[in-house]
């Protein structure tokens, strides 16, 4: 008896052995089986989300070559007719324009600039629109900026003073006006800009420009930044927002 029971732990002890080792070998091979498959699926979403990026960067890089093309033509055209009435004039024309081009081809190339050259840019932008009207313009640029060293995507704020001028002075004889201001607090850059208007011509749709600024704003600063734009009383209205 002693004997038939021995022989049954022996028995019992081997098949225990051999079924602890099977599933040993069960679970190994799961681990396996998963560590595999969550790495293909790392690699996956990392090739995904790399798409992504190159797509929005090349989409980024189309949407700045559109910016300001047909006020640079606009501007030559300008000087064609002005080189032999008033040459000095078309000299500082000039100059400024070359200033101009050079920041939008160099410095709106880049991801980030400064806020500061910026403004630079916007100021030399109504300087020539000053020179190239033969009338009165009242543009009021305010500016709230403590720390020079905020930086931020190039040529945002062009489309909207743009926009202030081609719908609001273009077509105003006389009593044209552009009031900018900016400012940053908090790490939030505020930017209004408000323009009278002929209500007799009025055409403030969502042209390229506007269309072309909503998506650069929802590429670079996604759930970061509010555009609202309003209309009332002759007077168009834009305002940005943006959280760096």
């Amino acid at each position: 008896m002693l004997v038939i029971i021995g022989l049954v732990i022996v028995v019992f002890n081997d098949t225990f052995g051999k079924l602890e080792g099977f599933v040993e070998f069960i679970a190994f091979y799961f681990i396996l089986v998963f560590i595999t498959i969550a790495h293909w699926l790392f690699k996956q979403i990392k090739s995904i989300i790399r798409l992504k990026n190159e797509k929005a960067k090349t989409e980024l890089m189309h949407l700045k070559s559109q910016v300001n093309p047909h006020f640079f033509f606009n501007m030559l055209n300008n000087l064609y007719g002005l080189v032999e009435k008033d040459s000095k004039k078309a000299q500082k024309l000039i100059l400024k324009l070359s200033d101009m081009m050079r920041y939008s081809i160099y410095e709106g190339d880049k991801d980030t600039v400064l806020l500061s050259e910026e403004v630079t840019y916007l100021q030399n932008y109504i300087e020539l629109h000053k020179m190239r009207y033969h009338k009165v313009i009242d543009v009021q640029f305010y500016t709230d900026i403590k720390d020079n060293d905020y930086e931020i995507m190039p040529l945002l704020f062009i489309i909207l003073l743009e926009n202030a001028f081609k719908h609001g002075v273009e077509n105003l004889r006389e009593h044209a006006f552009v009031r900018i201001h900016l400012e940053v607090h908090n790490n939030i850059v505020n930017f209004e800009i408000e323009n009278n208007f002929d209500a007799t011509q009025d055409n403030h749709e969502a042209g390229i420009g506007l269309n072309n600024l909503k998506r650069r704003l929802e590429l670079v600063y996604p759930k970061k930044h509010t555009l609202t734009i309003s209309k009332a009383n002759n007077i168009y209205n834009a305002k940005l927002n943006i959280t760096l």
